[in-house]
């Protein structure tokens, strides 16, 4: 094996969790963004020693592959030939700092995909705004824009949710 594929194996071995959880976090389907992830790995491969900051790279591609896979139509994705396959499944956890992730989890799903991904890059990768300017392709002020607004609807989702449930508590007490 050439040193340059070790050092593409290694680089998956340290990077596929993380990347796969960011395009997750993006599409909000994991079998979307295994399939993202695995694309731009493939064309990664292929450029690897062209590349300067291949976690950048593998970063700014897996977000562009994951908002374009919310883009497609339906009728244009693939559609695998069984649904037996069930998601992934997570160990249920009943500390409250998990149940609060999932809470914000299922509130990012919520946000529109492009400022889902600001707030993914900025918050949960820990970009700075112009890193995460670079990442998208876009202006720093854009990005800004983007974590404001990004921000204010999460808020609002997360909001809503607060106040459904205390309805619901209020209407359990009554009964």
């Amino acid at each position: 094996m050439s040193d340059r594929d070790t050092e593409f194996r290694n680089f998956v071995t340290a990077q596929m969790e993380p990347l796969r959880g960011l395009a997750y976090l993006t599409c909000g389907d994991w079998q979307a963004a295994e399939d993202a992830v695995l694309t731009v790995l493939a064309k990664l491969y292929v450029k690897w020693r062209r590349i300067d900051n291949p976690g950048a790279y593998a970063r700014t591609a897996v977000v562009r592959a994951a908002i374009d896979e919310t883009r497609r139509p339906w009728w244009r994705r693939e559609h695998a030939q069984s649904d037996a396959m069930p998601d992934r499944a997570h160990p249920v956890d009943a500390t409250s700092s998990v149940d609060e992730r999932l809470r914000i989890r299922a509130a990012l799903q919520k946000v529109p995909a492009r400022l889902r991904a600001v707030l993914t890059l900025r918050y949960l990768e820990g970009l700075s705004v112009q890193e995460t300017a670079e990442a998208l392709g876009c202006p720093e002020g854009t990005i800004k824009s983007y974590t404001s607004r990004g921000l204010e609807a999460l808020r609002n989702v997360l909001g809503a949710e607060v106040f459904v449930n205390k309805e619901n508590h209020r209407e359990a007490r009554a009964v």
